[in-house]
């Protein structure tokens, strides 16, 4: 968290969150791509190739509404779907199926924060670096990807980091995904720019600091970012429009690519899909069948059960303690819970840190591009120990490629 009385952060985020269906947004593809070996899980749809013609997939969108109604979003009864087009190797037809000017939910809040909208569209593919060649895996192109976006109202990196590990939180609650951001399938984009603090008008410009994959990078990227671009204020200068990644290795942000105005996807409805209409009666349905979200559960706890908020916040983040909990709901129980945290089965998982060291040494492009702050490069590298290992603990590899390639 940075302090300086001069200048404001303007902060806002952008999360993408994997949904857990079995099928991909607008084919029958399987949509767990993790770990499966490259472009097994493909068809002409999700290839883009030329008569494919795209299917809702309507569990997707249920889920993604339900999503908004649990961010207390307004839901829009007529929707559609739109195409974002631009070129990029891991987008097959050319352009995105996506939502623009009537995404499926809109003015929603959580925690104080404003929602701008909560809309649907599909994942694309992924880039995979082997020494000195990219291949491309289309394994993950096509899988639904719910995007929440928010107004840049967060005053510091503390006020975010709260934010999202309950919005993360209020995620698994609903079962929709697991949510899990070192498999990907929630990504986070920070845009961040920093104004005088006596002036009421918005910076001219903006950071997208993009693909961040952990609460504990985002908040680094956040700190580092502000306080660089107040520097660059402070020596008269104005900060350059640039998307930007986090670099764990330098500690900083690195520039990826400058963009001197905003990008023309040239919007226009997807014409392959008829627009979606739905039922004020169908909407009260999905809201009913709503779970306990997070804030209900920790109010409960409190008074109902007596606990501290500390005790609440430890015992409604995790579903098998809360289970345990109710139970036998007693100070004992509690007590018991929280000494011998955490409580989620750790299966057969193991890493084996010469394997991770061989993989490294066998793709140097890969580990040059996480060192540059290519987040989908750690993703590659992670993917490669699983194939070598099978079952692993990611986390735990995760932490052993950071140590390796310091």
């Amino acid at each position: 968290m940075f302090a300086n009385r001069n200048f404001r952060p303007v902060l806002g985020f952008e999360v993408h969150i994997e949904l857990g269906t079995k099928s991909k947004m607008f084919c029958g593809c399987p949509a767990d791509h993790f770990g499966v070996s490259p472009n097994t899980q493909v068809c002409p749809v999700c290839l883009g190739l030329p008569g494919a013609l795209p299917v809702p997939n309507a569990k997707a969108i249920e889920w993604c509404i339900k999503l908004g109604l649990a961010l207390g979003c307004d839901i829009n009864l007529f929707s559609k779907f739109d195409r974002k087009n631009y070129f990029y190797p891991d987008l097959p037809k050319g352009y995105q199926i996506s939502q623009y000017d009537i995404p499926f939910c809109k003015n929603g809040q959580l925690l104080g924060h404003k929602i701008t909208r909560v809309h649907m569209e599909e994942d694309t593919g992924k880039l995979q670096h082997q020494g000195d060649v990219t291949l491309i895996d289309f394994n993950r192109s096509g899988v639904p990807l719910v995007e929440v976006v928010t107004a840049a109202d967060f005053k510091n990196s503390d006020d975010s980091d709260v934010f999202l590990k309950e919005l993360q939180q209020i995620i698994r609650t609903l079962g929709i995904s697991g949510a899990d951001m070192e498999k990907g399938s929630m990504r986070l984009e920070a845009n961040i720019s920093v104004r005088p603090a006596n002036s009421p008008n918005l910076p001219n410009y903006k950071i997208e600091v993009k693909n961040v994959n952990s609460f504990r990078f985002i908040k680094r990227a956040v700190d580092f970012e502000v306080s660089r671009q107040i520097k660059i204020l402070e020596s008269g200068a104005n900060p350059a429009q640039e998307t930007r990644g986090w670099s764990e290795i330098k500690q900083e942000t690195v520039s990826q690519r400058i963009k001197e105005e905003a990008h023309d996807y040239r919007y226009f409805p997807e014409p392959d899909i008829p627009p979606l209409q739905f039922t004020k009666a169908q909407i009260d349905t999905w809201r009913s069948e709503l779970p306990e979200l997070p804030a209900q559960v920790r109010q409960e706890l409190i008074t109902k059960y007596h606990l501290s908020p500390q005790y609440a916040v430890i015992i409604s983040s995790d579903q098998v303690m809360y289970s345990e909990f109710l139970k036998n709901p007693s100070k004992t129980t509690v007590d018991a819970l929280v000494n011998k945290r955490p409580l989620q089965n750790q299966t057969t998982a193991k890493v084996d840190s010469e394997v991770v060291n061989k993989i490294l040494a066998a793709n140097p492009k890969a580990v040059a591009d996480f060192k540059a702050g290519k987040q989908q490069a750690l993703f590659f590298l992670i993917g490669q120990v699983k194939k070598e290992l099978g079952n692993i603990d990611v986390s735990l590899t995760q932490r052993i490629i950071n140590e390796y390639v310091r």
